[in-house]
């Protein structure tokens, strides 16, 4: 009997996206991991990456019977599925075949939704403020920051670069 396959998303543990991804193309699931190509944070070093547009998810495609279900649970690295009451959450096809057209056509302009909001607490990483603490206030154009720091009582205001900057959670 032939089920039919579906979609799922497996929640991954941090920084564990590829070793899921490898561990069911061994165990013959198809599998999808969506990257785009973004530019390294590093201070030394400017380097191209490809880093998963979902950080800590991995699609997988299943008929979610009992032996699939846990065997993609038993993969390394694998926290769980998402799901709701009734078990595994299914992904329509047509959202899976969006996103592989999009990074087939131009992954270095894909833009994620983890984008900063006014009012969220920031660290600038590199850059002559490196450790300073502020507040996001907004952005300046693509690829420009301004970002709020407390002195003496008074607020100062500075314009990063946004890949100098992360958010403090």
């Amino acid at each position: 009997m032939n089920l039919k396959q579906d979609w799922y998303v497996v929640y991954t543990k941090s920084k564990f996206e590829n070793v899921v991804f490898d561990g069911f193309s061994k165990k013959n699931f198809e599998a999808f991991l969506p990257k785009m190509r973004v530019l390294s944070k590093r201070r030394d070093r400017k380097k191209i990456l490809d880093s998963p547009i979902f950080p800590g998810y991995v699609f997988v495609r299943s008929d979610m019977n009992a032996n699939e279900h846990i065997e993609i649970l038993k993969t390394v690295g694998v926290v769980n599925l998402i799901k709701n009451q009734k078990g595994p959450v299914p992904v329509d096809e047509e959202s899976i075949n969006s996103l592989k057209i999009m990074i087939s056509e131009d992954s270095e302009n894909i833009l994620t939704g983890s984008s900063y909001t006014k009012g969220d607490k920031v660290r600038v990483m590199y850059g002559p403020f490196t450790g300073v603490v502020g507040i996001f206030n907004k952005m300046k154009g693509k690829e420009r920051v301004i970002v709020n720091f407390e002195t003496l009582g008074q607020f100062v205001s500075v314009d990063v670069n946004k890949e100098d900057v992360e958010i403090i959670k």
